[in-house]
């Protein structure tokens, strides 16, 4: 019986450094994916960093419009609002059922911020009156007919997939350009005369009297001077195009093609409102096979504008028969018609995926329903004071480190190398990881995450102490290092592990059950616990077992921390041999 035991004791020890080499290995490749992408430290959060932090509550009219659906939604809304304030690593994210967090880095007008993400998303439908890549050379074509989409069923509004209907104007994968180059009157000059503005927008509105027409022009000459000024492909002009514009009237957007170019467009005043529109929804057309498709159904006073101006459209050439479907002054759709729409309802179709057309349609149901946000509350942070908090946060994790390496030198000597050595490696392993969820998931490093990561050295320290306890309750019971470092392992590995679990089970259920910063330290915490399970089996015990081997260790030198002398062990056991029995009774 001794000789499997012994065998198998052998073999457990005989592999500790393929451990070793394993996290070793998965160090330097998370140091090298760090290097690799650019991002050397975390990424930090509003109060370390400094900015602003807005928190948006949603409500309706109809309890039922708040939903998981309309409220990613409003995420890809605000998201890109914010982002038309050139701002770089703004938040945008939801938290519990009916709450929208703004995180906005600092050097930001939080006024402006609030401005913009709080207001209700507007969304409209109106005529194309002119429309051309933009920075396109004067002599761009105008396609023909046949390169606008086909003209389908009554009552149907066809879009031809030529952009990609989502909250963000995408443009899909089709070659076809829908018309949409400059019109006629631009095909000498690559921007549109006043006389040109003016007669599409005639041909889009009511006529203007005789005695408004000075003031037309002179409106139509300054949309001309603004839309050969408007560059698309610069974030700072896309913003501001159409910035102030009512709905009734004729502005600028901008929107991008089914090339990837930026568009920009002359829009007349609006027909249709996001609120006419009852329902969309996206759909598989499964009669013709023709993939999916966008419905729409109008409300009684929405079929009646949307049959008007589509009767109007529908007269016109390409591009002045299309309508533009603009959300929050950006075009995410640009569908052209062939006849008047008049049954209340509509349909867009062409080569959308089935993510392009329940983008659209939740871009078109968002913009009908009464959805708004009242705000809970709004936090500012200085970037010094954040710098502040992150100096303070900085010095209490060292504060901690520094008392629990000196318990661990004090008490056990020279175990606290590998104490020391295995803090370190959970040190660098959580701190890379934390570098790179920054771009990948996003995830910001906030005052309650530091805080996380302090209360993980304890957390980290507490599994070394398990093990080297059990050692040292081995080496009283009189075995020698070797033997005791494999005897103890078992116990040490159930307790670790059961103490471990508790701790990620509480980070877990913290994180579920909060919102806002809170989450970060729960997040941290639920990290650093599984690193720690990580680091004990992979560095810590694999040390052990290759330096009880050293006679430093083995010998129970005295300041190695496992001297028997210290730690009152009794004498090894010995096997007592009993005396044979005699052989003749006699004798006995």
């Amino acid at each position: 019986m001794a000789a499997p035991k012994k065998g198998r004791s052998a073999s457990a020890q005989s592999r500790p450094g393929r451990s070793l080499a394993l996290i070793l290995i998965a160090i330097a490749a998370l140091t090298g994916g760090m290097f690799a992408s650019g991002n050397t430290t975390p990424r930090l959060g509003i109060d370390l960093a400094g900015g602003t932090s807005i928190t948006l509550e949603a409500k309706s009219g109809q309890e039922s419009a708040i939903n998981k659906t309309n409220m990613n939604t409003a995420v890809d809304i605000m998201n890109r609002r914010v982002n038309g304030l050139g701002v770089s690593e703004a938040e945008v994210q939801t938290q519990g059922d009916r709450n929208i967090i703004v995180n906005i880095p600092k050097g930001t007008n939080s006024e402006q911020a609030r401005k913009q993400v709080g207001t209700t998303a507007k969304l409209y439908f109106r005529p194309v009156l002119a429309t051309e890549v933009s920075g396109a050379a004067a002599a761009s074509p105008t396609p023909s007919a046949s390169n606008s989409s086909s003209k389908k069923a009554t009552d149907k509004a066809t879009d031809k997939a030529t952009e990609k209907a989502s909250s963000s104007a995408t443009p899909s994968a089709t070659a076809t350009s829908q018309g949409r180059a400059v019109t006629d009157a631009l095909k000498d000059d690559a921007t549109p005369s006043a006389s040109s503005s003016a007669s599409a927008s005639a041909k889009a509105s009511s006529s203007p009297s005789p005695s408004a027409s000075s003031g037309a022009e002179a409106e139509a000459a300054k949309l001309q001077a603004a839309y050969t000024a408007l560059d698309c492909r610069k974030e700072g002009q896309r913003a501001k195009a159409g910035e102030g514009a009512k709905p009734t009237d004729t502005t600028l957007a901008c929107g991008t093609n089914s090339q990837g170019q930026w568009q920009k467009y002359v829009l007349g005043p609006a027909e249709v409102a996001g609120t006419d529109v009852k329902k969309a929804s996206a759909v598989y057309d499964t009669q013709s096979a023709a993939g999916w498709k966008v419905t729409m159904d109008f409300t009684s006073g929405g079929a009646k504008k949307f049959g008007d101006i589509t009767g109007k459209l529908a007269k016109n050439q390409p591009p002045q028969n299309q309508f533009a479907i603009v959300l929050d002054g950006s075009v995410v759709s640009d569908p052209s018609v062939s006849q008047a729409l008049t049954g209340g309802n509509a349909e867009i179709s062409g080569s959308f995926d089935q993510t392009e057309a329940k983008d659209l349609a939740n871009v078109l149901s968002y913009g009908a329903l009464p959805l708004s946000f009242r705000e809970q509350s709004v936090t500012t942070v200085t970037a010094a004071l954040g710098g502040e908090q992150l100096h303070a946060g900085l010095i209490a994790g060292a504060i901690g480190l520094a008392l629990v390496v000196i318990y661990l030198v004090l008490y056990y000597r020279g175990l606290s190398l590998i104490a020391i050595a295995s803090l370190l490696v959970s040190a660098a392993l959580t701190y890379e990881i934390m570098t790179l969820l920054g771009p990948t998931i996003h995830f910001a490093l906030n005052l309650p995450a530091v805080c996380g990561a302090i209360v993980a050295i304890g957390i980290t320290a507490d599994s070394f102490i398990v093990f080297f306890e059990r050692i040292r309750d081995e080496i009283r019971e009189g075995r020698t290092l070797r033997p005791a470092v494999e005897r103890a392992w078992p116990r040490a590995r159930r307790t670790i592990l059961v103490s471990d679990f508790v701790s990620f089970l509480a980070a877990a259920v913290l994180f579920i059950v909060t919102v806002g910063k809170v989450q970060g330290f729960a997040f941290t915490l639920g990290l650093t616990t599984v690193l720690d399970v990580v680091v004990v089996f992979l560095f810590t015990k694999p040390l052990m077992t290759i330096l009880a081997r050293k006679q430093f260790f083995a010998n129970g030198h005295s300041w190695s921390g496992l001297d028997p002398k210290r730690l009152g062990a009794q004498p090894p056991l010995r096997r007592t041999r009993r005396p044979s029995a005699p052989a003749d009774p006699k004798e006995a």
